[in-house]
């Protein structure tokens, strides 16, 4: 039984259904006199979303209309907030219901243009016979731009009104019994999508792959490979646009897995093929360096600031203002890199190497079963991290730590890697574990980087015997000796999560899922 004071949702999925609806409840409602304000003529509207629709998979649709933000999903209803220009990140927009709903979104992500739609908006009201709104009905609709006589998908929303909870009845019973509405639970983004024309893009950095047991282990290695080529390539428009530092993460992130599969798939290409391939890889990866140093730093410009005292600030400021200069000169130089036809032919051979491999080309492991040559990788792998990590101690020289680091990160490639041969739960299970102690280094890793690297620009922009060089040295040294603090907090941890990953069922799944036979 319908609750007669809650509001109703209602699809329709008719264009004529929308000019009809009143038409067809005021013969249900004869009591009542039904005032439709519903727009005459759609007006056009643009979808916004980031490049790896944080919004779409979280079953939202975000436009604006006029100065309007709007905000429809199938958990938070309607949300609307004004604003004043086209959205980017979601920091930078005005607080508000919309804003609040976005917590999908990474605040890396900047929010952009996926398409353009119809929207057509109206209310109808329902008055009684003294001419008081006793309930209404919101509608939205949504259709294709680029379609004349676009298919439309529309809601119907019912808002009681206080005290006239029989009139709200009466109007659900006559949606309900109508035909051209159907009552649903929530809004279905996913209909509204494929209403307006826009598909989804089928981006994903972490694709799930599909490959058998018994699939030689080679073809497994050039499915992830071409698969990773493709996820750095498709993010080259957006670096080159500058929408977000994001772009140039993910460029490299795949691309260093790339490299991570042609080092750690041992045995399955030739010695001399193997090493040809990393070195061209490196040689992509390369260029891009620097660029990526300087967004990290950017990125942590807050947080840099709040380390150290205000009376200190004024050599960050003079650094992070060099560092957008920079910035911008390696950009354009990564620019020109990308739009250069060596560069599109280079990167193109590469990815044909991974398509059919000639015997030439073939290691001695090439055509081992996948299941036991993965089994085999990371057990290896797995033994290696644990007899380095217990043997780490307060006294430990920094290197062994970093060693351990790498190791981490190498057996969780390898188990991301070969995750669709396992139980899905039990070896996600072990990632997630392996992840809070690779969390833990990577900032010991970090820490001694910015260190390092803060010394260097010390060394190479502030040594000039200026005023200005003097505020550098002495914010510079501010910093380095808080980050030096951080790093050892984030040493002596290492031991204790090392501990919480070393666990007795930790050892046992590794045991079960990679060391004995099925």
């Amino acid at each position: 039984m319908m609750n007669q004071s809650s509001a109703q949702l209602f699809q329709v999925e008719q264009l004529s259904a929308i000019a009809d609806l009143t038409n067809s409840l005021s013969k249900k409602l004869k009591k009542y006199q039904l005032v439709s304000m519903i727009d005459d003529q759609s007006q056009p509207i643009e979808l916004f979303d980031c490049f790896d629709q944080s919004v779409r998979q979280a079953r939202g649709l975000l436009y604006v209309s006029g100065k309007q933000l709007n905000l429809i999903g199938e958990h938070c209803g309607k949300r609307t907030q004004p604003v004043d220009s086209r959205p980017g990140f979601v920091a930078d927009l005005n607080s508000g219901s919309v804003t609040a709903q976005l917590s999908c979104v990474s605040p890396l992500r900047s929010l952009l243009a996926v398409g353009k739609a119809l929207h057509m908006h109206g209310v109808i009201k329902m008055l009684d016979n003294n001419d008081k709104t006793v309930a209404r009905i919101v509608i939205d609709g949504f259709g294709a731009a680029s379609n004349p006589q676009p298919l439309w998908l529309a809601y119907v929303t019912t808002q009681p009104i206080r005290g006239y909870h029989k009139a709200h009845l009466e109007l659900l019973r006559a949606l309900t019994e109508s035909k051209l509405t159907q009552a649903v639970q929530s809004i279905d983004t996913a209909k509204i999508y494929q209403a307006v024309g826009i598909e989804d893009s089928g981006y994903d950095r972490k694709p799930t792959m599909r490959f058998g047991a018994e699939q030689d282990a080679l073809s497994v290695a050039n499915q992830i490979i071409r698969t990773y080529i493709d996820i750095a390539r498709v993010n080259e428009p957006g670096i080159v646009a500058d929408h977000d530092s994001e772009f140039l993460h993910d460029y490299r992130v795949s691309l260093r897995k790339v490299r991570s599969v042609i080092s750690l798939f041992k045995g399955i290409y030739s010695e001399q093929h193997t090493q040809e391939y990393k070195l061209a890889f490196s040689e992509h990866m390369a260029p891009t360096g620097r660029l990526r140093d300087l967004d990290v730093y950017l990125l942590e410009k807050e947080s840099y600031f709040q380390l150290i005292p205000e009376s200190l600030h004024e050599g960050l400021h003079i650094m992070f203002g060099q560092f957008e200069q920079e910035r911008q000169q390696q950009l354009l130089m990564l620019r020109k890199r990308f739009a250069s036809t060596s560069y599109q032919q280079s990167l193109e051979a590469l990815a044909s190497h991974f398509i059919e491999q000639p015997d030439a080309q073939e290691g001695p492991l090439a055509h081992l079963a996948a299941k036991a040559y993965a089994q085999q990788l990371v057990w290896k792998r797995y033994r290696k991290v644990c007899n380095i990590a217990r043997g780490i101690d307060a006294n430990t020289p920094d290197d062994d730590v970093h060693e351990l680091r790498i190791h981490c990160k190498k057996l969780r490639y390898l188990m991301e890697f070969f995750t669709p041969l396992f139980p899905q739960k039990r070896i996600k299970a072990l990632i997630k574990t392996l992840k809070g102690l690779q969390d833990n280094l990577g900032l010991f890793n970090d820490y001694s980087v910015q260190q390092e690297s803060l010394q260097a620009y010390l060394a190479n922009h502030a040594n000039k015997g200026r005023k200005q060089d003097l505020m550098i040295a002495q914010s510079v040294g501010a910093l380095t000796s808080v980050l030096n603090q951080r790093q050892h907090q984030e040493r002596a941890k290492v031991m204790a999560n090392f501990a919480a990953f070393d666990s007795d069922l930790t050892r046992q799944e590794f045991r079960q899922l990679f060391k004995e036979k099925d």
